[in-house]
């Protein structure tokens, strides 16, 4: 890198987004995350990140509230400089049949996993397209792909990530701003090696051809690769993260 580049992760702390800010930081990049404004944890995170080596600058941020990411990036951008990467990681679940399914479970899980990426992107793209160069990297998920039984919410709004994806790359491509999905499937990380052995060896690992749950920082390499000035020819595409799991 020419410049040392500023990263944001939407929900940098848990799980996945925390190996994609380490090893950002470890590929040379200036990262901030955000992370929940209820979050009381969120200062020990980051005394335990300084500890490691780390350091990544935690906002608070409402990824579902545009005014509160606006915030956020405004902070991010004082403290650090203008946002040349942005991963739009931040996302939840409320799985339920569809016949379960409430207004309030749907609106919760399409408001945080989709309205999120207009409200965070809304905030750096211009600015991106103004200097000539950003990356906007979203994460989806093979049930986008394939669908998923309790998931008509979940699925619909990654599916809808990807839509967004490429219609943003069709805007910005000439201003050398790229705009990727990148669908994970099971990946090992705390909530999904919390799940019955019996259940991943019964349910999950026979569906994924590779026969393994994914790495974390299989992930995040995807991902500093498409940060990357090598990844220049490289917009509006849905790279397939998941063992072969989008092809069951």
């Amino acid at each position: 890198m020419s410049q040392q580049r500023v990263v944001l992760v939407t929900g940098g702390m848990g799980g996945l987004g925390e190996t994609i800010s380490t090893k950002m930081v470890d590929a040379g990049y200036k990262v901030a995350v955000t992370y929940s404004p209820g979050n009381k944890t969120h200062a020990d995170w980051v005394a335990q990140m300084a500890a490691n080596g780390y350091a990544i600058l935690a906002v608070p941020c409402d990824v579902a509230d545009f005014a509160s990411c606006a915030r956020a990036v405004a902070e991010v951008q004082e403290k650090l400089g203008p946002v040349d990467v942005l991963v739009n990681n931040a996302g939840i679940t409320r799985d339920m049949t569809f016949k379960k399914m409430d207004k309030v479970n749907w609106d919760a899980v399409l408001r945080t996993n989709l309205d999120s990426l207009f409200n965070m992107t809304k905030q750096v793209a211009d600015t991106m397209a103004e200097r000539n160069w950003g990356r906007i990297i979203n994460v989806s998920s093979v049930n986008g792909s394939k669908g998923a039984f309790g998931q008509t919410n979940y699925s619909a709004a990654k599916a809808g990530v990807h839509g967004f994806t490429k219609a943003l790359a069709l805007e910005v491509a000439k201003k050398n701003v790229t705009v990727n999905t990148i669908s994970p499937g099971y990946i090992g990380t705390k909530m999904v090696t919390a799940i019955p052995k019996e259940v991943l060896d019964s349910k999950i690992l026979p569906h994924i051809p590779v026969g393994r749950l994914g790495k974390p920082e299989e992930v995040a390499g995807l991902i500093i690769y498409l940060a990357s000035e090598e990844a220049a020819f490289l917009t509006g595409a849905n790279i397939a993260i998941n063992g072969g799991q989008h092809m069951q």
